[in-house]
């Protein structure tokens, strides 16, 4: 595995919700993506594991001559790790995402990676990219963020776009049906960003930014819509807190 990546464009300290202001649905906009880094350092836990983890399972499970799809790049953390694990030729990498702003960052830490690879980024709609002969691709914090009522027609095309024996790698927050589990995580979670130096207006107004654009579900109901959309083998490979990495499996 890959020790080294250089570093990208400049980033700063997210302090974007360090003081008060109006409500506003958070988006990934250019003051999100000149902090991102640090924001998700900072409040996703395990994401620091997660990604060279990434890197580990595309090389398990990549296919010679196939795809491989970063859906939801953002800056290209698991697009990098996807590119780490792959061969230096015979696959293709590409990386996608809505946000102009996240795509023209992660434009330069491709650049200045390393790795021979060459890596297409599309500029666009997850539920519109074509997908075809994959053999891994990586929703990586992404689906929550998408319609529920689009979430399994996304995921169907996917699978069908993936030979038998590839993988899909979901991560995802996740929800407790239990109200006990679901208090006790979601304290853990803010505990968590208070340690990394977040204070409780800056949780407050950020939970409230995301409460109708990060629609979080069950694992339950991950695995039964990823059951649905033809993926098998549904396994949880990560969890810290309300946070989780899974992995489905296109049957051979």
């Amino acid at each position: 595995m890959s020790q080294q990546r250089k570093h990208g464009p400049s980033h700063r300290l997210d302090t974007i919700y360090a003081t008060d202001q109006p409500r506003q649905d958070f988006r990934f906009d250019e003051s999100v993506a000149r902090v991102f880094p640090d924001m998700i350092r900072r409040s996703v836990p395990g994401y620091t594991t997660i990604i060279p983890m990434i890197e580990v399972i595309t090389e398990q499970y990549v296919q010679t001559g196939s795809h491989c799809y970063d859906l939801g790049c953002s800056l290209g953390a698991s697009t990098l790790a996807m590119r780490h694990g792959m061969p230096a030729s015979g696959c293709t990498l590409v990386g996608v995402d809505n946000s102009p702003a996240m795509i023209d960052r992660c434009e330069h830490y491709i650049a200045l990676d390393d790795h021979p690879l060459p890596v297409t980024l599309r500029c666009e709609d997850i539920l519109d990219t074509d997908i075809v002969d994959a053999s891994v691709s990586t929703l990586n914090f992404t689906l929550q963020f998408v319609d529920p009522g689009r979430r399994l027609e996304l995921l169907t095309r996917i699978a069908e776009a993936t030979r038998p024996g590839g993988v899909l790698i979901l991560s995802e927050k996740i929800r407790f049906d239990c109200e006990r589990e679901q208090e006790t995580q979601t304290r853990l979670h803010h505990e968590f960003k208070r340690a990394n130096g977040y204070s409780d207006l800056e949780i407050s107004q950020k939970r409230s930014a995301l409460e109708q654009v990060l629609i979080p579900e069950t694992l339950g109901e991950h695995t039964r819509r990823l059951e649905a959309a033809g993926f098998r083998d549904v396994t949880v490979w990560y969890q810290c807190f309300n946070f989780v990495s899974m992995l489905a499996f296109k049957p051979d």
